[in-house]
């Protein structure tokens, strides 16, 4: 009666694990979503000063209204601008770099317009280039502008500069440049590396009569709306390093809140991160002024890196140097910008506390993946070596199984003689435990270990870049949903499935597998369980089925593999211990008798 109520128990117990763990998988690991444009951009004045007020330190406006006499300007835009309208500018400069493609702005010297030639926004191959930077104005405007405020005013950004050439590509850098009414001339030298990092050397010479304060700056501006989410396990939003230290607390919500950021410490870098993409400004030998992040209100933001005011006398030049990387969160590419100098750059990706682990495992990933060129066989190879490593663990717990295989009749006994005091019961089998110098724990020990692996490997999963839209047999993207599931059979024939039912719906093939597999795991092992324990065992892979079923492709792919992996090493150590199988076996067919006493006991009483 006991063990039916407790069973009834685990029952409910599991179903309030499913919807809880679903829940809270949703709530701390959302799967990456496709953000689709919103439908309007909401204009922002010209003064760039809609945020709150100014800071103690300085304030973090950068572009402006401030009265410029040249008559070269540009009539200001308002309301929101088509994105085909925006490029059709003849105020444009080609880019054609090895892995970006775009134009440059004319209009206030502004980078506005990036697309990265070796990723697609969806697995279409028809999608289109990933764009990260989009003219201010348009759905997804998010640019970079290198400007100059001088004696304290800001130069206006519908300012147009001069350009000495057509294309900037590696080869071939450009330079910006215009002269204002007090012979002060502003030169912004832009060139590109075979990666995604923009260098922009900015000079003022002063070929005027009279001194001038001037100070150069750069800003990164985006909205929100076409941001990635922001995760537990992978920041989106405001991120740089300051003081030697990553700072990536706000999300941009909260920054909103706060109105403004500036964290403590000297910069090296600053900007705003995707899930796969970056942003950034990264200082260059110059002090600097102001550092920091503002909201602009309406879902607007910017990053600001403005270096200190310079009096620059008759004669005089001054120059610095920022760069700005806009491309694809690519984990050699970002270890290789550190390596120049740039601090913690490789930290943009949000590897965590596991980083030491992580990236070992992603580089064993890329490994396999040149080898065999196909990221699915690369996760089936990573599975066979961690495997290998954890054999001699599995091993030991087949020991650890035996040891408590042998010691189950004196067990049975101690119960039997303690069965009406339970406290007297656990002292005797622990004191038995000690004697016998058995483990009742050392089984556990492999699943303990795969824990980490099992967490780092999602995150690899998450994070690496390497592996969005990789195909592998049905599945066309590793870090996506099992595409082949129920709700997208059903979609195929007009019927789409709810969010909230796709918890049951979204069942796919890797998760059947998983259940089946880790079902026949949980038969094959000689476990040394009591009846509860087992029924809980036995509902175990069914509830994980269901839970794990939303997760990435790429990790199902490793944990079925795992799983068949170790019923091959299973059945490899009962042939190596044959006496564990004949026990086990014993142990099943006693069970199945006890079963028949009890269902014919019962039976008997219930005709009486």
């Amino acid at each position: 009666m006991d063990n039916q109520r407790n069973l009834l128990l685990a029952v409910a117990l599991s179903g309030l694990l499913i919807l809880g763990w679903d829940f809270s998988m949703r709530y701390f690991y959302p799967q990456p979503e496709v953000t689709t444009p919103v439908e309007t951009a909401v204009a922002e004045t010209q003064s760039g000063a809609t945020g709150t007020g100014a800071l103690a330190s300085g304030d973090l406006t950068a572009p402006g209204t401030a009265s410029d006499s040249l008559s070269d300007t540009a009539p200001v835009p308002v309301g929101p601008v088509d994105l085909d309208t925006a490029l059709a500018d003849t105020n444009r400069v080609v880019i054609d770099a090895p892995r970006v493609a775009g134009s440059i702005n004319l209009v206030g010297a502004r980078i506005d317009d990036i697309v990265l030639k070796d990723y697609q926004e969806t697995v279409d191959s028809e999608s289109g280039p990933v764009r990260i930077f989009a003219p201010e104005r348009t759905d997804g405007q998010h640019f970079a502008e290198f400007g100059f405020r001088v004696g304290g005013e800001v130069m206006a950004s519908n300012v147009i500069w001069q350009a000495d050439a057509e294309r900037l590509t590696q080869e071939t850098p450009v330079t910006l440049s215009r002269t204002d009414d007090n012979g002060i001339i502003y030169r912004v030298r832009l060139s590109i590396d075979d990666q995604f990092m923009i260098t922009a050397e900015q000079s003022a010479e002063n070929t005027g009569e009279n001194a001038a304060i001037v100070q150069p700056f750069a800003f990164i501006k985006r909205t929100s709306l076409t941001a990635t989410l922001d995760q537990f396990i992978a920041h989106a939003g405001p991120i740089g390093v300051f003081g030697g230290t990553l700072r990536d607390p706000h999300a941009y919500h909260e920054l909103a809140e706060l109105g403004r950021w500036t964290p403590d410490g000297e910069s090296s870098w600053l900007g705003f991160a995707d899930d796969y993409w970056l942003s950034a400004l990264a200082r260059g030998d110059g002090q600097a002024d102001v550092v920091g992040f503002q909201s602009l209100g309406e879902d607007l933001f910017r990053a600001v890196l403005r270096y200190d005011a310079q009096t620059l006398a008759a004669g005089a030049t001054l120059t610095e140097t920022t760069q700005l990387f806009a491309g694809a969160k690519e984990s050699v590419v970002l270890d290789q910008y550190e390596e120049t100098g740039i601090t913690h750059f490789g930290k943009a990706i949000s590897w965590g506390w596991f980083e030491w682990f992580e990236k070992p495992l992603l580089w064993l990933l890329l490994f396999f993946n040149n080898l065999v060129g196909n990221f699915g066989v690369a996760i089936i190879l990573l599975t066979v070596v961690i495997r290998g490593l954890l054999f001699p663990i599995a091993q030991k717990q087949f020991s650890s199984m035996a040891a408590m295989k042998a010691v189950q009749p004196k067990m049975k006994a101690i119960q039997e003689r303690y069965k009406d005091d339970k406290q007297q019961q656990q002292q005797e089998i622990m004191k038995l435990y000690k004697e016998e110098k058995v483990n009742p724990l050392a089984g556990c020990l492999p699943l303990i270990i795969q824990i980490p692996i099992f967490f780092a490997l999602y995150k690899v999963l998450i994070l690496s870049i390497d592996m969005r839209h990789e195909p592998f047999l049905w599945i066309t993207d590793l870090v996506a949903r099992d595409p082949a599931n129920l709700a997208n059979v059903l979609w195929l024939v007009g019927i789409n499935v709810p969010e909230y039912l796709m918890l049951v719906f979204g069942i796919g093939v890797l998760a059947v597998l998983l259940g089946v597999t880790m079902w026949l795991t949980f038969k094959l092992n000689p476990s040394a369980m009591d009846p509860m324990q087992q029924q809980i065992f036995n509902l175990m892979p069914w509830i994980l089925m269901f839970v794990m079923a939303g997760f990435a492709s790429g990790l199902l792919l490793y944990w079925v593999t795992s799983n068949i992996l170790t019923l091959a090493q299973q059945s490899y150590l009962y042939s190596k211990n044959p006496q564990l199988r004949a026990a086990a076996e014993k142990e099943k067919a006693d069970k199945a008798r006890e079963r028949e006493r009890e269902k014919d006991a019962a039976q008997a009483k219930g005709d009486a």
